[in-house]
């Protein structure tokens, strides 16, 4: 069963991946990844909390990146490609985040990102803990400010504190998904030792949120 669901996934696009086309044209090949500022560029902002924002922004440059809002719909149906277009076949993520009964997210996205033979899906992405976050962490259409204050209210983060948020961002493996996505697949911006930094330095200056 599992070999006929990949076979399968291989004609279809996945959360993250490009559109299919509906004829056999190559897929354009995604741009190079974005470059992301250190943490130190922003040691010349004086003030801790106008640094903080600044940080945060730069950060936002990955959170608001295809390769993150895709996991984090407002909608327990994942999307794809860099124009969020709805995952094809339709999917219900559910409340758990890896599918509903019958169909989980592990039928067609392995342990690891699968190369395939297309000329329109290069490859299948994967993950051992492939699915979406979780409901309250969905993000799509809000702003940098709010999804800012968000990630910092333990009621819709999961109950973490800011060295825990830290943690899974800066070493999380299905965040760092985001910058090995697979074949055919825009990295997000920089590195994940680059945004890790990013947020210990965001925390370090008190943690402030953009205001738009």
């Amino acid at each position: 069963m599992r070999a006929v669901a990949m076979l399968f996934a291989a004609g279809l696009a996945v959360a993250g991946g490009a559109v299919i086309s509906s004829g056999w044209a190559a897929a354009p090949a995604p741009a190079p990844p974005a470059p992301l500022k250190s943490a130190s560029a922003f040691v010349s902002i004086q003030d801790p909390a106008a640094r903080s924002v600044a940080l945060f922004s730069e950060a936002g440059k990955v959170i608001q990146s295809p390769r993150c809002l895709n996991c984090h719909p407002v909608q327990r149906a994942p999307t794809q490609g860099d124009n969020l277009h709805p995952h094809n076949p339709p999917i219900q993520a559910g409340m758990s985040g890896h599918g509903v009964a019958g169909l989980p997210c592990l039928s067609c996205h392995g342990a690891a990102n699968v190369k395939t033979w297309g000329q329109d899906i290069k490859s299948i992405p994967g993950d051992p803990k492939w699915g979406l976050a979780p409901a309250e962490m969905a993000w799509q259409g809000k702003s940098l400010g709010q999804i800012c204050a968000q990630i910092k209210d333990p009621a819709r983060n999961g109950g973490r504190n800011l060295a825990q948020i830290h943690e899974h961002m800066a070493h999380d493996h299905l965040v760092g998904w985001g910058w090995t996505p697979g074949e055919g697949r825009r990295p997000a911006p920089g590195t994940q030792a680059q945004f890790g930094e990013l947020i210990q330095a965001w925390i370090d200056t008190g943690a402030k949120c953009p205001k738009a």
